[in-house]
């Protein structure tokens, strides 16, 4: 950030003026004192969770829900919810916009994410990541299969997770075509009998005036870039959340048909 302002993925933004920095400084401090307080506050519970209850977490994901309701309060970015949330076991699948995606559907209901394995070593974000109870899985070799029955227990747990099919982050204004590699999982060991998915969307609304991109994080964004811009923006847009009803996976006969339902689901409710 700087007086001439900076350019990522072909968007050209504005310099920066004193009240939008002013809005980074204090954000920043409330975002981090709010996300990294309440971190303390988890693990102390978890201390207890844990030899108590094993895999399940009764009381750790309250924490997790409340702190990424008040960031949405604190970037003054409203958040609405359609749909109903599934509540029996299974997992969720959504588009995948931005980074802001784990706050919005971590407070719209409380979930366990599925990330590649390399999110695990990131800095700060990794530690959050293992903190809040994150499945993380490998792509290949032999640590995968590992990663894969890590998987299917956490499923049978009765811990509701979310993935995102597309592999990457896009520019928020549409759905690239769902990988079905990890819907195997669904279909192993008995869990297609079981089990039910249910498609989520998330839908950005830009700011007034902004790029219809604004909240989306793709291509050569980085991060730092990406957080700035939306802790100086003055009138937020907003965030949609929306659940779409679950299926069961024994009604679909193989892994892309499922991927292919909720693909379409999901790009169906996208509309900006």
């Amino acid at each position: 950030m700087n007086g001439g302002g900076w350019k990522e993925a072909g968007i050209v933004y504005a310099p920066a003026g004193p009240w939008a920095i002013a809005r980074v400084v204090w954000r920043g401090l409330a975002l981090g004192v709010v996300t990294y307080g309440c971190l303390l506050v988890l693990l102390a519970l978890r201390l207890v969770e844990r030899p108590l209850f094993g895999l399940n977490r009764p009381w750790t994901p309250y924490v997790t829900q409340f702190v990424c309701t008040a960031a949405f309060g604190i970037l003054r970015l409203p958040l609405t919810v359609r749909g109903q949330p599934m509540q029996g076991r299974g997992a969720m699948v959504a588009n995948h916009a931005s980074w802001l995606d784990i706050f919005a559907l971590n407070a719209a209901t409380r979930i366990y994410f599925v990330a590649k394995s390399e999110v695990a070593g990131w800095a700060g974000i990794g530690w959050l990541a293992r903190a809040t109870g994150t499945v993380f899985i490998a792509r290949k070799g032999r640590e995968a299969k590992v990663q894969q029955r890590l998987f299917e227990q956490r499923l049978r747990a009765g811990h509701r997770l979310a993935f995102f099919p597309e592999g990457t982050s896009t520019d928020g204004v549409r759905v690239l075509p769902f990988k079905s590699t990890l819907f195997a999982a669904f279909y192993t060991h008995g869990l297609d009998e079981v089990m039910q998915i249910q498609p989520v969307t998330l839908v950005y609304h830009a700011p007034e005036g902004q790029d219809a991109r604004f909240y989306g994080w793709w291509a050569d964004m980085t991060f730092g870039g990406h957080l700035l811009r939306v802790l100086m923006q003055g009138r937020q847009g907003r965030v949609e959340v929306v659940f779409h009803p679950e299926v069961a996976v024994e009604d679909f006969p193989d892994r892309k048909a499922l991927a292919s339902h909720c693909e379409a689901a999901v790009r169906g409710a996208l509309v900006l």
